[in-house]
């Protein structure tokens, strides 16, 4: 079995593939490194890295070898960081956010439940926009989101809400005096866009490229906040499947919104970096999902 700091020693000289800056970060010196290389490489039998005066360069074993391992150091890590919050409780904050108005009543029975459980971790409630939602995750700015799903790239829980689905489209346009739409007619008119930074998988799924059918769907300009995207809509640039909710939440003069008869709900739950899993984020999707038992998923009082 290799010993930590080989394996630390392997791991940094691939990333690094410079053997002072290795013994810098290990705060060793280079012919420690070299030591522990020619170890490994005698244990298998193999050489694992090409050095010349110039260069060092992974050799294919040694490329498979640090690919193997990484993974494998991460979980360790991982393991390591839950076994510390479990050992210090849950403490310390939680930065959580909602994408979408309806949303927060949703969140806010998560954070007093949440608070409830675990007085000693103090937790703050911002909101997110289109444009910023996932470079609010990546870079730390909040710790967990409730947003639609697919959120791709994200660890995500159970659902907490399903919505039915419906087009937005100018008040006064040939769709706006119809009972409900199917999404086949997303053929005949553009669709406005989410912005470039949104979620691949969420846009396919919102606003696709194709009909049921196969006809393309031509692209409308894009928005950078939802109520951008509505007045786009507005002014006749194109329509906009949006979830039900958005009657309640987004009502305005010149949008009329049309059921879509054919189209799958909505779902929405919480996303977070994977590598962000403490204890703090599992226990608030625990409570999240505790918190709302008696809806249907679709923001109304459960029957049963």
């Amino acid at each position: 079995m290799l010993e930590r700091h080989e394996i630390e020693t392997l791991l940094t000289l691939a990333r690094e593939l410079h053997f002072g800056r290795t013994a810098e970060q290990l705060g060793v010196t280079t012919g420690r490194i070299s030591h522990v290389v020619k170890k490994l490489e005698r244990r298998i039998g193999a050489p694992l890295f090409e050095r010349t005066s110039r260069v060092v360069r992974l050799t294919p074993i040694g490329q498979r070898l640090a690919d193997d391992l990484s993974p494998a150091v991460a979980q360790i890590e991982q393991a390591l960081r839950r076994a510390v919050d479990a050992g210090r409780g849950v403490t310390g904050s939680l930065r959580v956010a909602f994408l979408g108005e309806w949303t927060a009543p949703t969140l806010l029975k998560a954070v007093d439940l949440f608070g409830r459980r675990h007085p000693d971790c103090e937790v703050t409630v911002h909101e997110v926009q289109l444009y910023n939602s996932r470079a609010s995750l990546a870079d730390g700015s909040i710790d967990i989101l409730l947003a639609s799903y697919p959120f791709d790239g994200m660890a995500c829980g159970p659902a907490l809400l399903h919505e039915q689905r419906a087009l937005a489209v100018p008040t006064g346009h040939a769709l706006a005096g119809q009972p409900s739409v199917s999404l086949e007619l997303l053929g005949d008119h553009p669709v406005v866009q989410y912005p470039a930074v949104t979620s691949a998988e969420f846009k396919r799924d919102r606003t696709p490229e194709q009909t049921p059918a196969g006809r393309p769907i031509a692209k409308g300009p894009a928005g950078n906040t939802f109520s951008e995207m509505l007045t786009l809509v507005a002014m006749g640039r194109g329509v906009l499947p949006v979830g039900e909710h958005t009657r309640r939440y987004y009502p305005r003069p010149d949008v009329t919104y049309v059921p879509i008869s054919d189209a799958p709900p909505i779902r929405r739950g919480l996303v977070w970096l994977e590598t962000n899993t403490t204890a703090r984020v599992r226990e608030f999707v625990r409570a999240a999902t505790d918190a709302n038992p008696a809806v249907d998923r679709d923001g109304s009082p459960s029957a049963r």
